[in-house]
């Protein structure tokens, strides 16, 4: 579905991917895992066109999409909730979920209003609630139900249960479990690796914006001397 190819970024005069390659085929999980600062976030942001990539090649469905802008990547079908979350704090609940409301490719409506109000029943009970009149974790509910309404072919989550109580991190990754299900293939990054590698078919490891281990998530959960070599763990 999703292929890079030998992708080099810069941040003015800083090298910060070193000719970085990840595949993500159809309704299949993938972990992005390394230490901060290793490039994950960057890699997410040149893929989705919000960093220039000076080199290299993003396909789309075997069709080169390099240097498309955010929305035409969205367009293509990419949902994104990223770190930070990125909700709209002067709409309500609502507003948020409805503004982004449409079908995805070919005119899929699986996720509907309804659907990710059931899926989420915290947010049913803050409909009029202002973006930042939400927790911490209810504006993660938020953000990953928003890209949900895009009903969107791959998902990227980036760090998206940073920050929050162990009781919300748990009803995040049940949320992750479901879209699984559901076909939608998954970009998860998260510091609790061995969350993600359990929660995904396969993982990449990145060391200072150079892809150093990657392989099934079964496999690297049974290698725990190399995870700990590149994630000081």
């Amino acid at each position: 579905m999703l292929q890079i190819k030998s992708l080099n970024t810069y941040y003015g005069d800083s090298h910060i991917l070193h000719g970085v390659d990840l595949d993500i085929p159809g309704g299949k999980a993938i972990g992005l895992l390394g230490r901060n600062g290793m490039g994950k976030t960057t890699l997410i942001r040149s893929l989705l066109g919000y960093v220039p990539a000076k080199s290299g090649t993003v396909s789309w469905r075997s069709k080169n999409v390099t240097g498309s802008p955010p929305e035409k990547m969205a367009r293509l079908g990419i949902g994104y909730v990223p770190e930070g979350r990125g909700i709209f704090p002067n709409l309500s609940v609502r507003e948020n979920l409805l503004m982004s409301a449409r079908p995805g490719p070919g005119g899929r409506r699986d996720w509907t209003y309804e659907r990710v109000l059931d899926t989420f029943p915290r947010l049913k009970e803050r409909l009029e609630h202002g973006g930042q009149q939400l927790s911490g974790g209810e504006q993660q509910m938020l953000s990953i139900g928003r890209a949900l309404m895009t009903n969107p072919d791959l998902m990227i989550l980036d760090e998206a249960t940073e920050g929050l109580a162990p009781l919300i991190v748990q009803e995040i990754w049940r949320v992750v479990s479901k879209i699984r299900e559901t076909g939608i293939s998954t970009l998860i990054v998260d510091r609790n690796y061995r969350t993600v590698l359990s929660h995904t078919d396969s993982a990449v490891l990145l060391e200072k914006g150079k892809v150093v281990l990657q392989g099934e998530s079964k496999a690297l959960l049974d290698a725990p001397e190399a995870l700990a070599k590149y994630l000081g763990v």
